[in-house]
């Protein structure tokens, strides 16, 4: 049937809308994601080291433990790798021509978004704490202070975002779900009306003989 769809697209092989696919609230909320994620991992990697004057080695600003660095650009690395490589695969989802297929990737587009937003959740849990316990003396010039709130703040962020994402991925894969449930029970109206109007087989001899 002309209207088809699965899993929130419809038949493979049609022409991409860019102007569609933008306006989708799964590609915006990925992007913010995905630029999340960016400024998670500029602020640590750019501003989330520094040294005393009578140290030449640098040492990270979440009290100095480099676990905490080491977590949020790790994290943060990963993070915008997945994002791109999801919105890569939003924009070839309509071409998937088989339902199964769609369905394992709506099922991966959820555990992906879960478990992102549970890793951010631990880190800013992770991050903020270092932060609050961080010594004054550590770095007496309060360098990458900024930075650093920055990124506790945008990890924070994070977790809603990923959940929402995860939302929308569930809702997609109710919707797909009930399309395709309704396509296998599909009865063209066409068809319906003509077995109707088929007589019973009395009408073909003209009735039952005696």
């Amino acid at each position: 049937m002309d209207g088809f769809q699965a899993y929130g697209a419809g038949k493979a092989g049609g022409v991409f809308d860019p102007m569609t696919f933008f306006r989708q609230p799964q590609t915006l909320v990925r992007i913010l994601c995905w630029l999340f994620s960016i400024v998670i991992l500029g602020c640590v990697a750019n501003e989330g080291y520094t040294n005393r004057p009578e140290e030449d080695e640098e040492f990270c600003i979440f009290n100095r433990n480099q676990n905490a660095c080491t977590y949020a650009v790790s994290m943060g690395t990963l993070c915008f790798l997945c994002c791109t490589a999801f919105i890569v695969l939003d924009v070839y989802f309509p071409q998937i021509s088989g339902v199964k297929d769609r369905k394992k990737a709506v099922m991966a587009d959820i555990g992906v978004s879960a478990l992102w937003s549970l890793v951010w959740f631990v880190g800013f849990c992770f991050l903020a704490n270092q932060w609050q316990v961080s010594k004054i003396e550590d770095n007496p010039l309060n360098e990458g202070a900024d930075a650093a709130r920055a990124s506790i703040v945008f990890s924070f962020i994070s977790v809603f975002t990923w959940a929402v994402q995860c939302l929308l991925a569930v809702y997609k894969f109710k919707l797909g779900a009930d399309s395709v449930t309704f396509s296998h029970e599909y009865v063209d109206p066409n068809q319906q009306e003509a077995v109707e109007e088929v007589p019973p087989p009395e009408a073909w001899t003209g009735g039952t003989s005696e």
